[in-house]
């Protein structure tokens, strides 16, 4: 593949100033403060949390102060929150304000999960105008001087439409940036992203930066959709599962240099045992825990390299990192960047599905009381996705 670049100005997210406008997008799992650590190893950007429940952290549950923790090495904290209480999610914003634990907070209208759009949250939220209106303008005032920005989705699906409408109420709540994953709820993860539709917000916002997020699969798709819509940075999601040398080229790219990296099975087996160390350290020293977190890596990490079925299997099971050690032992580490069977779509795709909502959701955009009790289960989780 050859490398393209573009220089871009300095993105602003309030205070913020990011030299390559490059977020790493919360993934469910995934964004914690170890992924994070090895991320920023290799580039540069906004590196954001997972999805923290608003009403786990308002009650202070274990696992969500669990993920709102970020190592002494990352100086731009980045948090972000899901939620369906206006009341919750600003007194989830205020408590990170006071505590001193965040310098940026994110809000989440963009998960697709069923068993969160069909409680009315996530993607399925921005639908009803007065609850995304008093949520964001909560948040914005709790969050005082802190920044806060948000991400969502184009809408439920192609005849229930949002992001126009819910960025134009966030822009007028005095929110840094807004971020667009350019697929519906229906869409899921499948399909090609429509970044038409990035282009036509950034068209129509006009006093804060937008974002582009879907399909960024490498720095000349960053590039290109930059060129293509216009927008002032790009959110990377499923792009660097198992790459977190992504963010390596990206940054590049967006500084005006040349640079892919083409990692050898070698350089790529210490990554994935950087990121087993780093996992250790997350969970408080709990080294079979970490190793089973990641099992689900193996096949991003060792995508395209010829790493035997056995082979995977086994370090899929490994409980301790003299076990992933002993496996990359057996590997012929100078076998070289395999192109582009390493590249391209990797995570969860699926195909096109009818989003699940409550009963009547679709019928009115306003918030009538009787859903009140389905958005309270929404919240019954520490994670967003």
């Amino acid at each position: 593949m050859t490398a393209v670049t573009a220089t871009l100005p300095t993105l602003q997210i309030g205070p913020i100033a990011l030299d390559v406008p490059v977020v790493l997008a919360p993934m469910a799992g995934i964004t914690n403060t170890a992924f994070r650590r090895l991320c920023r190893e290799y580039g540069a950007g906004l590196y954001v949390s997972e999805m923290i429940t608003s009403r786990a952290l308002v009650e202070r549950t274990p696992e969500s102060m669990r993920l709102i923790k970020h190592h002494e090495s990352e100086t731009t904290r980045s948090i972000q929150l899901y939620g369906v209480d206006p009341k919750t999610v600003s007194e989830a914003v205020t408590m990170l304000v006071a505590e001193d634990r965040a310098d940026h907070i994110d809000l989440n209208f963009g998960c697709p999960v069923p068993k969160v759009t069909r409680k009315g949250g996530g993607a399925a939220l921005p639908w009803k105008q007065d609850l995304f209106r008093d949520i964001v303008e909560g948040a914005v005032k709790a969050a005082g001087d802190i920044p806060l920005t948000v991400k969502m989705r184009k809408g439920i699906d192609d005849e229930h439409l949002t992001y126009i409408e819910a960025a134009k109420a966030a822009q007028g709540a005095g929110v840094a940036s807004i971020a667009l994953h350019a697929r519906t709820a229906a869409d899921f993860y499948s399909g090609q992203a429509d970044w038409s539709a990035i282009a036509k917000l950034k068209q129509t916002i006009t006093d804060v930066p937008v974002l582009g997020n879907g399909d960024i699969w490498s720095a000349e798709d960053a590039v290109r959709m930059v060129n293509e819509t216009g927008c002032d940075g790009v959110v990377v999601g499923r792009g660097c599962l198992g790459r977190p040398w992504l963010f390596g080229d990206l940054a590049a790219a967006f500084r005006g240099e040349t640079l892919q990296a083409q990692p050898t099975l070698g350089e790529v087996a210490q990554a994935y045992r950087r990121h087993a160390e780093l996992l250790i350290e997350f969970y408080d020293g709990d080294e079979a825990r970490a190793c089973r977190d990641m099992r689900k890596h193996v096949a991003w990490y060792f995508k395209g390299y010829p790493v035997g079925g056995e082979t995977r299997a086994a370090l899929a099971m490994s409980s301790s990192v003299q076990e992933i050690d002993d496996l990359i032992a057996t590997l012929d580490a100078d076998q070289p960047y395999p192109g582009r069977e390493a590249e391209g779509p990797r995570g969860r795709a699926g195909s096109p599905k009818n989003p699940s909502l409550p009963y009547g959701w679709l019928d009115s955009r306003t918030l009538d009381e009787s859903f009140r009790t389905e958005l309270v289960e929404a919240e019954l989780h520490n994670s967003g996705g």
